[in-house]
């Protein structure tokens, strides 16, 4: 392994706090800083606030070792030669990000500066949030060459992101000079020179200490706009195929057999080709908007970030007006509603689509009664019990005498479920499937109506498909 590094992370949400335990887990000793000291004290006794695969074991196996969790700043600046500035950055008014949290503890770090620092922007930050860092220094009185503003961008899915920030499929470091360049190189070498693979303890992934990881170095501009274009160009995979399922599905065409024979091409490749209800959660909404913000502020007119927006808004009316044409009225219809999560293996509910279809079910008359995995608390926070909104603890218990079965997160277990029990649970055997689980063929064999996204829908043979006229 190379020499330790000592890193401050400020921010302990999916970002800093992933980051921390991963920059443990290679090796360096990690101040971890947030000013929720409820949050700080429940880290501390080894509690992990949100829901994220191998997050709880690598926690156990460095608290106190190789991180450590504290309200005080100033000691992680002080202690520690990077700072990584893991904030939120909230969606404004206006589209861009709000960088008030991010100005805030730029002030704090520049009082407690004691020696040379590297400042990291680890959150998602617009283009020449780098200069503003820097300004923000030596307004404060710090002398320039005492730090340096380098951005790291992470490229984290939720559910995967201890998996993805180990065995990442790049590493972006943003640095205007070599000296905060090899700082950072320093950080991630046992990833890049394959030494944390060798461990026998390392956790298991595509990458080896033969094939490492890759780390790349820009100017601290091309880094910011490399997250949001990223991030900008993912959404558009999504809102691209939902526009397409939307023509297929007028035409009796299947969108998985288009999106397979697609992401067949090596040019276009298949993730993120997948049909529903569109995307969602704490980054693509919020970076497609800063993003096109950003373009405006320059005098560009990034018109097609408007159009990824648009279609992905209205993926969802489309899915609620299936909804509606499956059961031919909603008020007064009860619902089991699958999922809360903005997608499966998280607890995240952020600009969830599934939370905003239940809002638009129940505003249109009808009771549901709602299950997912992990979100269930989480979502009680935006949509309390109430008359019209209740939860389950599992699937069928939803599905308990409901009229209908919709499907709004692409949990492992949804696409599982026993189709028999189901059947027996619901009081009509009709399934609406916003997340493309299950086949047509296979539902309408079980005996279901099943509606899905940019495919044919299935009529059983007792409920009968409308027939089409036939003039002779």
């Amino acid at each position: 392994m190379t020499n330790q590094v000592s890193i401050c992370v400020l921010g302990s949400g999916y970002v800093g706090l992933v980051a921390a335990v991963c920059f443990a887990e290679i090796g360096h000793r990690v101040i971890c800083v947030d000013n929720n000291e409820a949050k700080v004290n429940m880290l501390n006794e080894g509690g992990v606030p949100i829901y994220e695969h191998h997050l709880p074991e690598l926690l156990g196996k460095h608290l106190n070792r190789g991180v450590e969790f504290t309200t005080n700043l100033a000691y992680g600046v002080e202690e520690c030669e990077a700072i990584f500035i893991a904030v939120g950055t909230p969606q404004g008014s206006t589209g861009s990000a709000d960088l008030s949290y991010v100005e805030a503890v730029v002030s704090e770090i520049a009082r407690a500066v004691n020696g040379y620092k590297v400042l990291v922007e680890k959150s998602t930050v617009p283009v020449y949030t780098n200069e503003w860092i820097t300004r923000c220094m030596h307004r404060h009185g710090v002398e320039p060459g005492t730090f340096d503003v380098v951005s790291n961008p992470e490229f984290l899915r939720e559910g995967t992101a201890i998996g993805d920030f180990l065995h990442p499929d790049r590493i972006v470091v943003g640095a205007n000079n070599d000296r905060a360049a090899d700082v950072l190189r320093s950080i991630y070498a046992p990833l890049t020179d394959g030494s944390y693979f060798a461990k026998s303890d390392s956790l298991p992934g595509p990458l080896s200490q033969e094939n490492p990881a890759k780390l790349l170095v820009t100017s601290a501009q091309s880094a910011e706009i490399i997250k949001h274009a990223s991030n900008a160009f993912l959404a558009l995979k999504i809102s691209f195929i939902n526009a397409v399922s939307n023509l297929a599905e007028s035409v009796d065409a299947d969108i998985e057999d288009i999106a397979a024979g697609m992401g067949l091409d090596s040019r276009i490749g298949p993730k993120f080709l997948r049909a529903g209800l569109g995307y969602g959660g704490s980054c693509f909404p919020k970076d497609v908007a800063a993003f096109y913000w950003v373009a405006q502020q320059q005098g560009v007119d990034f018109q097609l970030l408007e159009e990824v927006r648009k279609i992905n808004a209205t993926q969802q009316e489309i899915f609620f007006n299936k909804v509606r044409s499956a059961l031919w009225t909603l008020r007064g219809k009860k619902l089991a509603a699958l999922g809360l999560a903005f997608k499966g293996d998280t607890d995240d509910i952020r600009d969830s689509p599934a939370i905003d279809v239940i809002k638009k079910l129940i505003a249109a008359g009808a009771t549901v009664t709602a299950y997912d995995p992990a979100a269930i608390e989480k979502a009680k926070g935006v949509l309390p019990a109430s008359e019209s909104m209740s939860y389950a603890a599992s699937a069928y218990e939803a599905a308990e005498n409901a009229d209908a079965v919709l499907i709004l997160t692409d949990w492992a277990e949804f696409a599982e479920l026993d189709m028999v029990r189901l059947d027996q649970a619901l009081k009509f055997p009709i399934v609406i499937d916003g997340r493309n689980l299950y086949k047509p063929a296979y539902m309408r064999e079980q005996g279901f109506t099943y509606v899905s996204v940019g495919r044919p829908a299935a009529y059983t043979a007792q409920q009968g498909k409308p027939k089409r006229l036939v003039l002779s």
